[in-house]
């Protein structure tokens, strides 16, 4: 556990000794286990029976790649927080801090934004493309009863299904077999991360969570 963190639990240890009734925190300690990322934090792996290929993480800029920042908001520890303009996701810790993942976002026209919750999450899901893609890519049909989880499958290793005020928004938060398209806005509205960057996440994030979509007011103005 980094020095800042083991500080900041022992700030609200005594803290909450001080109140008499407080307790350390208010997020799952899941989301701050093991956040010292080493060089092996892309390499390949066997995940759920699938063999996990490296991240060929050269041709992409280090931005992008999973690192812990300064990031200062007023959003509780565990919120998920959707850079659109700049391709990025943040889950804030505690502290001013949070863990910065890169991520691919929705082309022009297909871009979302608001706030909304983490209704659930599902290791390797099976992908059912909406009525309306299907209707944009025919090819898409043979799908329409969903696609089988495995490596080709659009969302990947992980998926956390987004909701608004209690509906499924249809889109999702989930792994890529593109491993280029992270740093740009190549989906359908959906927010992909690399699979091993998704899989940091699912371990992390919890049901219920809190999630800010930033919109990109380059696509909001050509739509409008």
């Amino acid at each position: 556990m980094p020095s800042w963190l083991r500080t900041g639990i022992a700030a609200l240890s005594l803290a909450g000794v001080l109140a008499g009734c407080q307790t350390v925190g208010t997020y799952h300690p899941a989301l701050v286990a093991g956040l010292d990322f080493g060089p092996d934090m892309y390499t390949a792996r066997i995940d759920e029976d699938f063999e996990l290929p490296a991240i060929r993480t050269g041709g992409t800029p280090r931005q992008f790649q999973r690192q812990v920042v300064r990031y200062e908001t007023e959003e509780k520890p565990g919120t998920l927080i959707v850079d659109t303009p700049n391709k990025f996701l943040y889950l804030v810790l505690p502290r001013g801090k949070a863990i910065r993942y890169g991520i691919g976002v929705g082309k022009a026209g297909f871009s979302w934004s608001g706030s909304a919750k983490v209704a659930w999450k599902q290791k390797w899901p099976k992908w059912t493309p909406p009525k309306e893609m299907i209707q944009r890519q025919p090819r898409l049909a043979k799908y329409e009863d969903g696609m089988d989880p495995g490596l080709d499958n659009p969302l990947g290793a992980r998926a956390l299904y987004i909701f608004e005020d209690g509906k499924d928004t249809l889109y999702r938060i989930h792994g890529t077999n593109q491993q280029n398209s992270i740093g740009r806005a190549v989906s359908s509205g959906c927010i992909r991360l690399w699979n091993q960057d998704v899989i940091d996440l699912y371990n992390r994030v919890q049901p219920g969570a809190k999630i800010v979509v930033i919109p990109d007011p380059r696509t909001h103005l050509a739509q409008g």
